[in-house]
């Protein structure tokens, strides 16, 4: 009997059109550009437009704008998470079912106040890796008959993955290949942690769904085999490893790529504008340009 040929490398560009792309966006869509080209693979271009609040059509356009003139193609038609609603909902549904997420009503100021009050005691509240305060998670044992008065209330809530008994359906290491490098140089098998994170949010009141949900649904729909992305969502991917794991879904290889820090030395931000990749071709810098100033 024939092998089973290879399976073709494909690769993801997933900007969110809420601001300019800046050098940091312009070096994650050229590298997997790149490396799709070099790999013979497919090149995607997902646009992760969830956040309705922020999102807007005139920056999906300047993304697609500026990506034409970095001199980039893309398969076309383009993925819009805003149309894929109902496959979110329907995960999100399945981890419902199986008793893996509960509704918390803490709003961010109530959360905030709980924390202070914490440590206004000389104790430390423990933070996930990005440095935010992990969920407090009282709401766990709620009484299902005080959740249905809630929601009767219309009470404003969110969808949080219990962490607890989510690594517990995991039945032998949680890993990932690592073929970039993570911050502290990590490369290879890297074992997950995604109870660092504690109960993250799958789905907000304001969003059908979290990044987290969406990104891990979407590069499975997608056939994603490389996600190419800054090291600064390293640590996220063990809650994605997770996720595959719960909803069954394939694990790609991971390939996380070193930042472009501003001039104060911290991370690029959308909101700085003169940093934006517009900027730099109203002010005459070319593609060439560009491609020298992030170092390739």
């Amino acid at each position: 009997m024939d092998e089973a040929l290879p399976k073709q490398p494909v690769f993801r560009f997933a900007p969110s059109p809420n601001g300019q792309l800046h050098l940091g966006h312009a070096l994650s869509a050229i590298l997997n550009h790149d490396m799709a080209q070099a790999k013979n693979g497919r090149f995607l271009l997902r646009i992760e437009d969830i956040d309705i609040s922020r999102c807007t059509p005139e920056y999906e356009a300047a993304i697609l704008d500026d990506l034409g003139w970095l001199g980039l193609d893309w398969e076309r038609p383009v993925r819009r998470q805003s149309e894929h609603l109902d496959l979110y909902r329907g995960a999100l549904g399945k981890l419902i079912d199986r008793g893996l997420v509960y509704p918390s009503f803490l709003t961010r100021g109530e959360i905030k106040a709980r924390v202070a009050a914490f440590e206004a005691q000389g104790k430390t509240w423990p933070r996930d890796p990005d440095g935010a305060p992990v969920y407090p998670g009282d709401e766990r044992s709620l009484p299902e008959s005080e959740r249905q008065r809630r929601f009767t209330r219309g009470t404003q809530h969110a969808w949080r993955l219990d962490m607890a008994k989510a690594v517990a359906k995991i039945t032998e290491p949680l890993t990932w290949q690592e073929i970039g490098a993570g911050p502290q140089g990590e490369t290879g098998t890297v074992v997950a942690d995604p109870a660092c994170w504690g109960d993250v949010i799958l789905s907000r009141s304001d969003a059908p769904s979290s990044y987290h949900l969406a990104v891990t649904l979407d590069d499975a729909r997608q056939g994603i085999t490389h996600v190419v992305r800054g090291r600064d969502l390293f640590h996220a991917t063990s809650v994605h490893r997770l996720l595959q794991h719960l909803l069954d879904l394939p694990q790609p290889l991971y390939h996380h790529h070193r930042l472009i820090p501003g001039e104060d030395g911290r991370k690029l931000s959308k909101s700085n504008r003169d940093t934006g990749i517009a900027a730099f071709r109203q002010a005459g810098k070319t593609p060439a340009d560009i491609r020298a100033m992030i170092g390739l």
